[in-house]
């Protein structure tokens, strides 16, 4: 059984490149000591000790404080932030902070990659900037399970076919809920969005902007959505790519991303004949029960499906690789492909190390960031939906989020979003057949940013930013560098 949340919502590409970029820089600054720090004007007034980490980019530390509501000396978490200066000093516009989502993505990593998420033209006027949130691999990173631990979270089957499974399911994930409050002891209820909304404003007045510049890919559009929610007279300029409804339920979380799965994969068959979707249902329902020798290791449903859907957020590399991966497995009985496409999207090394905490992180944030209401009965009901709107990884979602029925700290959720209406005009961005942000959820954060435009890219694949459309890029970057907005909304075809 894996991690029975939803698929993380990130920046494959980049994702996967970037954790190994940090390694590469050299130093840490020092953490400004909180122990004296009592009220939030004192961590307003710390100062950032920019030090030269690596070739073009600066690092610090911040001190954010563990819980905002009651500000208790030396109980803080040091965040780390990187900058890549702008090129033309003379015509700096400011700072543009930058997330890729997760969640628990590193923004530190993807903003090293600053040549390769933003055209020249906006690395020339903005410092781009990236900071790791709580918990997040720079950040004071929480681990709730050992590699040996997570290795086998993530190998257990995929679906769960009845009484005696779902018990085994339960028992695995109050495992993990107790594993990680074990780790994070007090903090347990301190690393949501919402949280990290007011770290965000926190780092907005250390940098000296008097707005916030934001780009925020996936989850990091829930991010966004809560700065701008919390603080809407704050926001700058805000573009918000593969959008997360933050108003949708946790159910139609789970259901909609497993048909928007579903019609990325049907892209994905129509343009890779002859391989069908019954091949594929038929080849993963019998991993339930046989998983398949791969070395000294074995394939497994979960992990099946994962390499899976790790090739459907590229429709340029990674259908490439899946479609060799699917060919090998299906016509070559070797599944080595299939299985190294899983391992890569979980961050596992060939030693079987975890490069990233963000499979924990993944579901601590998510814990915090929605309830779902519905018992565990209830849940077990549904599953006929899912498995019938989505027959390919409808069954795999229909439990998401299990171990948040038994997590040991509350959610902070927000429930009134009317202060969009208010905010000014931002950016929303959604893909037509987008597998992990369905577009619906574009077309709704468009509804509550009243002043909005929304840029459709009819195609496929994760985000539409940044990946070869300059229909897409050429309006994000007249934007961020005059604020002009599009009259009205705008549909990019995939050129």
């Amino acid at each position: 059984m894996r991690r029975r949340t939803f698929f993380p919502l990130y920046i494959a590409i980049f994702a996967l490149l970037a954790i190994f970029a940090f390694s590469f820089i050299k130093g840490k600054p020092v953490v400004p000591n909180t122990s004296s720090f009592t009220t939030l004007a004192d961590y307003q007034n710390q100062k950032l000790g920019w030090k030269s980490c690596s070739s073009g980019v600066e690092c610090a530390t911040m001190q954010v404080p563990v819980d905002y509501a009651d500000i208790t000396p030396g109980q803080s978490f040091p965040l780390f932030v990187l900058r890549h200066r702008a090129t033309v000093a003379g015509s700096r516009i400011g700072s543009l902070v930058v997330n890729p989502g997760g969640p628990g993505g590193s923004a530190v990593d993807y903003a090293f990659n600053w040549d390769s998420i933003v055209s020249k033209a906006l690395s020339d006027r903005y410092d781009i900037v990236g900071f790791d949130q709580r918990g997040v691999n720079n950040s004071q990173p929480i681990r709730c399970l050992n590699d040996a631990q997570e290795d086998a979270y993530m190998t257990n089957d995929g679906t769960i076919g009845g009484v005696a499974e779902l018990q085994v399911a339960i028992k695995i994930a109050k495992d993990f809920a107790n594993k990680c409050a074990l780790a994070a002891g007090s903090k347990l209820g301190h690393y949501g969005t919402l949280d990290s909304a007011r770290d965000m404003e926190l780092l907005r007045g250390l940098l000296g902007d008097s707005k916030l510049n934001f780009i925020g890919k996936s989850y990091g559009t829930y991010l966004g959505t809560l700065y701008a929610d919390l603080y809407p007279t704050r926001v700058g300029k805000m573009v918000l790519d593969g959008a997360v409804d933050p108003q949708e339920s946790v159910l139609n979380q789970n259901l909609y991303q497993a048909v928007g799965f579903d019609l990325a994969l049907k892209s994905f068959l129509a343009a890779n004949p002859p391989i069908t979707t019954k091949q594929i249902t038929t080849f993963v329902t019998s991993l339930h029960k046989n998983p398949l020798a791969v070395g000294k290791r074995k394939l497994t449903q979960s992990l099946a499906i994962t390499g899976i859907a790790a090739g459907l957020y590229d429709n340029k590399v990674g259908w490439k690789d899946l479609s060799v991966a699917l060919n090998d497995a299906l016509y070559k009985s070797s599944s080595v492909k299939l299985l190294a496409m899983a391992d890569d999207y979980n961050y596992r090394d060939k030693n079987g190390h975890f490069t990233s905490n963000q499979a924990d992180l993944q579901q601590i944030i998510s814990c915090l960031d929605f309830v779902d209401n519905r018992t565990i009965a209830e849940i077990t009901a549904g599953q006929t939906t899912f498995a019938k709107a989505a027959p390919v990884f409808g069954p795999y979602l229909s439990y998401a989020g299990l171990s948040c029925k038994f997590w040991k700290a509350k959610a902070s959720v927000t429930t009134d979003f009317s202060a969009l209406k208010s905010v000014a005009p931002v950016i929303v961005i959604g893909v037509t057949r987008d597998p992990a942000t369905p577009y619906q959820w574009a077309v709704a954060l468009h509804k509550d940013f009243a002043k909005s435009t929304l840029l459709t890219y009819d195609g496929d694949g994760h985000t539409g930013h940044g990946r070869g459309s300059t229909c897409i890029d050429s309006k994000v970057d007249a934007y961020l560098l005059t604020g002009a907005t599009p009259a009205g909304p705008v549909s990019c075809k995939v050129a």
